[in-house]
Formats: structure tokens, sequence, C-alpha cells
């Protein structure tokens, strides 16, 4: 005998707002009106034949029968998420969405993406370019990749990569009139810097050089930005090593000098700790660090 059940959008709407006490906030957390939260909730009231809420001016009440049945659809949404969630992570296949940094995505990611989709056609990366961290839990991301201090609270999180630090600039630059042979020398120079001065400021400490005038140069929001105005003469840049590889190889850029820095900073691959396992995060995750060793091997 088949049972007519109430519609899951009203179930949803009620163990929202039963959880809140709130329509209000029960719409921020589901993406619609307050408006359409009170329709389905009126909805699911008509369907029961019985009151949930009570409302009393600001305030928002549950019904002895309402405090009855929040706990139970609170537990069969709960359940349907995970079973859910556990269908789909049996797959190796599908959408996998990537938010990763700018220039990491840009210099590092984009350029090798297309061998990890011949060997996983069956999934279809989108990735989104973005400095901001990700809230897995409202927003549809799978995986991160950021350049951050490692500090991920609650989230599963493994280092892929750590930076070094070092100033870099066009070749033509030495070629000029002024000289540029030792650290000392970045004085008579443009500084280029990396969405502040702090890198410079640290490197110049490494270097024990005093004297710099930093607040001369220009700053610009992303460190591919930066590495191109390097390319361009337009000054020396503190170079992020992972991601000037490919211009420094090619000649565009070089390294004045031989000193460098451990960047504070590294490229971390980041998801909710329930996720960390399933096959295609784990297919990504593993195919990054076969790259990062492979290349690594090469350069040896």
């Amino acid at each position: 005998m088949t049972r007519k059940l109430p519609p899951l959008r009203s179930l949803r709407a009620f163990e929202a707002a039963a959880r809140h006490l709130s329509f209000t906030r029960a719409a921020d957390e589901l993406f619609v009106t307050q408006a359409a939260i009170s329709h389905q909730i009126k909805s699911l009231e008509d369907f029961l034949g019985l009151q949930l809420f009570i409302r009393r001016n600001r305030q928002l009440i549950l019904t002895d029968e309402g405090l009855s049945y929040w706990p139970k659809i609170r537990d069969i949404l709960e359940k349907l998420g995970n079973a859910t969630e556990e269908i789909k992570a049996q797959r190796t296949s599908g959408a996998l969405t990537v938010s990763v940094v700018p220039s990491f995505a840009t210099v590092w990611l984009v350029p090798r993406l297309s061998i990890f989709q011949q060997r996983y056609p069956e999934i279809e990366v989108r990735l989104k370019a973005s400095d901001e961290m990700v809230d897995f839990m409202r927003e549809d991301i799978d995986v991160a990749i950021y350049y951050d201090t490692g500090d991920y609270s609650g989230l599963h999180s493994v280092t892929l990569l750590s930076e070094r630090l070092t100033p870099l600039c066009s070749p033509l630059l030495l070629e000029g009139q002024k000289q540029l042979k030792k650290p000392e020398d970045l004085k008579n120079h443009t500084l280029l810097h990396d969405g502040s001065t702090n890198d410079w400021r640290r490197w110049l400490k490494h270097a024990h050089v005093k004297g710099i005038n930093l607040s001369h140069g220009p700053i610009f929001s992303h460190t591919v930005m930066v590495q191109q105005a390097a390319v361009y003469g337009q000054g020396v840049a503190m170079g992020h090593l992972v991601l000037s590889q490919n211009e420094i190889k090619a000649g565009r850029l070089v390294q004045p000098f031989k000193l460098y820095m451990e960047s504070d900073f590294s490229y971390d691959i980041v998801c909710p700790v329930e996720s960390a396992e399933r096959p295609k995060i784990k297919a990504f995750t593993n195919w990054l660090f076969e790259t990062v060793r492979l290349e690594s091997d090469l350069s040896c």
C-alpha cells in the first residue's frame, strides 16, 4: 500500500524553522524567501491537519505536535542526506568542483589539467578561481587548494607544495646601467609587491639588508601579475619559485642572488574530513601528488 507523504521541500522548511525557531534564518539557510518558508509550513500544516508553530509577535514557538514531530523529521533528513552522500561517494565520476587560488590555477594547475582529464575522462573538473576560504557546508565545492599557513580547523588538509621566495627580474634589467650584483643594490631598483610589502620586508631582513624604501613600487593583487610585470622589466619581483619555474627555464626571469627564504605559506589541499576518501577526490589528490613527484624527479 502506497502512503501519501508530504513534500520534501515542506519537510526541509519545517526542520530548519524548528531548529532556528525563525522563518527568517530558515530562509537564509535554504536560500529562499521568508514568504516561501511560511508557505511551505502552511502547506505542511494543511497536509497534517494540525498546527506546528504558534506565532506570537516576533516569537516563534513549536506546538506540542511540532515539538514531537521535529526530531523525527530531523533524523529522517539526516539519514537521507547521509545515504545520498554515500551513494555519490561510490562513483569515480561526475563533476568535481575545485576552488583554487588564482595564480596557482593560472600558472600551475591549468597547464597540467589535460593530463588528469585524459586519465579520468569520466570526471568533469570545474575550477573556481578564488582567494576566499570555502564554506563547504554552504557552497557546492568538493575540494580546495589554498595558499595559506595550514590552519584549517575541522577540515582534512595535506600540503602539496612548500614555497620558497627569492628576488626575480628580467635578464634585461641586469644589462642596464644600474648594478644588481648584491642585495644592497636593490635600493636603485623598483620593487614589485604581491598584495603587500610583507614578503619583501621579511626577505630583506633575512638578507641583512637595511635602508631599502619599501613604500616605493607598485602593489599587485595576485602573484602572477607581479611575475608578468617582472618579465616586462618593470622592476624586481619577490618571486615564488613554484609559480616561476616556467619563466626561469625559458630565460624570461633570472635570479640575481642565490639567496632563498622559506615562505610561511604552502599550497594545501583541503576538503571536509568525511569527503577525503571519496573516489573522485582521492583520484584528483593522488594525481596532484604524482605530478609533483614526477616533476621533482625530472628536475634532479
